[in-house]
């Protein structure tokens, strides 16, 4: 921003004046209060105080219009990043869940958390024993494995996330979909497809699950029977 000063007559020009002093016509506010300043006040002495006077009051509006567009940067933002916490959140459930880390897994959901995959599951530590079950079974079959393969893996991918905000708390909408490779060739196919419907809240500034509704549509009892879930 350019140094204006207003202590001699026509030392600020309209096109050295900032954006924020400008009015619609492209014309400088500090521009023309200098000019009917000078046109109504003949002594020196009492044109040198409207000159203060003048400097405070654009001070003054110049820390207004900062502070203003402070302000609704901030509320602009503020979906913005509690979005981005969120889709944070779904991404490490997904990452806990095809590694099978039991502790990152539940660390996701509320302590009162639940699951519901069909079955539903609540609380953290019932949540946990789920999933290391998972890497449990996950490893006997290793052993017994005599195909001489490297074991099957699989990748759960999720997309058309929807999410609305309401203070602390969330709800969200996306599609999920599965990659497996547990065929004889290790080929990736996609498996298995649904939809998730998940309550949040924000509890010491992290987004938790509340509670996560999987439907799979591979599975019929598990398979969504509604109209479109989102909004």
């Amino acid at each position: 921003m350019r140094s204006l000063e207003v202590g001699k007559r026509g030392d600020c020009q309209p096109e050295a004046c900032p954006d924020f002093l400008r009015v619609r016509s492209g014309r400088c506010i500090l521009y023309d209060v200098r000019n009917q300043m000078h046109q109504a006040i003949k002594n020196p002495k009492e044109r040198k105080l409207m000159r203060k006077a003048t400097v405070i009051l654009l001070a003054s509006m110049a820390a207004l219009f900062l502070t203003s567009a402070v302000s609704s940067h901030s509320t602009q933002n503020s979906y913005g990043d509690d979005r981005a916490l969120i889709e944070d959140l779904q991404a490490r459930y997904m990452f806990a869940l095809d590694f099978r880390d039991a502790d990152t897994y539940a660390s996701t959901f509320t302590e009162d958390g639940v699951l519901d995959y069909g079955p539903a599951v609540k609380g953290r530590d019932a949540i946990r024993k789920l999933i290391a079950g998972m890497a449990k079974n996950d490893a006997d079959r290793a052993s017994q494995d005599t195909s001489g393969l490297r074991p099957a893996v699989g990748r759960h991918n999720i997309s058309n996330i929807v999410i609305k905000i309401d203070g602390n708390k969330a709800m969200g909408r996306a599609y999920w979909f599965h990659y497996g490779n547990n065929n004889p060739k290790r080929t990736a196919g996609l498996d298995s497809f649904g939809h998730y419907e998940d309550e949040m809240v924000k509890v010491d500034g992290k987004w938790l699950f509340s509670k996560r509704k999987i439907y799979n549509e591979q599975v019929a009892d598990w398979a969504y029977k509604g109209g479109n879930p989102a909004w």
